[in-house]
């Protein structure tokens, strides 16, 4: 039987590097575009900036800690952050559910000037398009953003190395639980979603410069899938301390009711930072001063004793393989 689109291709896992390196590549790639970033970094007239898009079809599109709105904001102004970069302007595109309710499009609207005003961002352009009843889900969002490039980063897993510390900004995993519980009415607890924005991580980000490897924003399969990438093209490995991984217990305790493993769920307001092993404890403590990340922590290490492998040791001095995220763990959470 011909092979269809599943839910999977979307997770953020393997099916959907399958789609990436077997159909988009081969037929649309370029020197930028297979870099895989989370966005692209490009130079026009002798200035360099950093281009991001991303499209936004979250269910439900009102959940605990957030909306389709403040998240459409947040998930494209952290690809660009994550690029070493200063956000600038954003586009705006809404596709419409016939029969959406105004004064939700209102609040939404409302979420989404709130959140820009806040950072100093500018929406520029945009468009709407309404959809057949039974079409469209109520409400999807694209947001392409702009930033300024901040000349002293060069951020890309080639430039990590042996001893270099992973650094993660806070506790992992809210968001994808939080969605779930929201969806399914699942655990009355006070779970709610991590979705901020993460511009204030370049204050001290610009500090330390070179000593910054690369960054990532955990979304779409969790920290175990986002570190699997940083490691997959080059010859060394990253190995994580379980203890030290930040998770807040109403997550764990969900996590171990429902069968599922925080590394793996959705985040919309963390950072994963690779910093140099000298400079890497100094960069932390400045990055605690900042109240969002008052829970940051070196979480792991790279590694040489093996190639490409992110590897999990828990107290008693196992370990195990954590791979990409391989099957559906829950759609629709972006």
């Amino acid at each position: 039987m011909e092979e269809i689109i599943s839910l999977s291709y979307g997770n953020g896992g393997k099916k959907t590097y399958k789609l990436i390196n077997e159909l988009l590549i081969p037929n649309i790639g370029n020197d930028i575009l297979n870099s895989l970033g989370d966005g692209a970094s490009l130079r026009m007239n002798s200035s360099d900036i950093c281009f991001s898009t991303d499209s936004f079809v979250i269910d439900p599109y009102i959940f605990p800690g957030g909306d389709i709105g403040k998240l459409s904001v947040c998930g494209t102004i952290n690809d660009l952050v994550m690029c070493g970069s200063i956000p600038k302007f954003l586009s705006l595109s809404f596709i419409l559910e016939e029969g959406f309710l105004l004064s939700h499009l209102e609040l939404v609207i409302k979420s989404i000037a709130d959140t820009v005003n806040k950072l100093g961002v500018l929406v520029v352009t945009g468009d709407t398009k309404v959809v057949d009843r039974g079409h469209g889900h109520g409400i999807y969002i694209n947001t392409s953003g702009i930033g300024e490039k901040i000349p002293s980063l060069n951020l890309s897993e080639k430039r990590i190395a042996k001893g270099d510390k992973v650094i993660l900004t806070g506790a992992c995993g809210n968001h994808g639980i939080a969605i779930l519980c929201a969806r399914e009415e699942l655990l009355e607890s006070n779970i709610t979603s991590d979705c901020m924005p993460l511009i204030d991580i370049l204050n001290v980000v610009q500090k330390y410069g070179e000593s910054v490897k690369i960054m990532r924003d955990p979304t779409r399969g969790g920290i175990a899938t986002t570190l699997n990438e940083f490691v997959e093209n080059i010859e060394y490995s990253i190995e994580l301390q379980e203890e030290l991984i930040p998770i807040d217990d109403n997550v764990k305790n969900a996590c171990d009711l429902l069968g599922l493993d925080p590394l793996y769920s959705a985040n919309e307001g963390k950072a994963l930072i690779v910093v140099s092993e000298e400079k890497a404890e100094a960069f932390l403590k400045d990055l605690r001063e900042i109240h969002s990340f008052k829970d940051a922590s070196i979480i792991g290490q790279v590694v040489d004793y093996t190639k490409s492998k992110v590897i999990l040791q828990n107290p008693l001095g196992g370990k195990r393989i954590l791979d990409k995220l391989s099957y559906d763990l829950l759609p629709r959470i972006c």
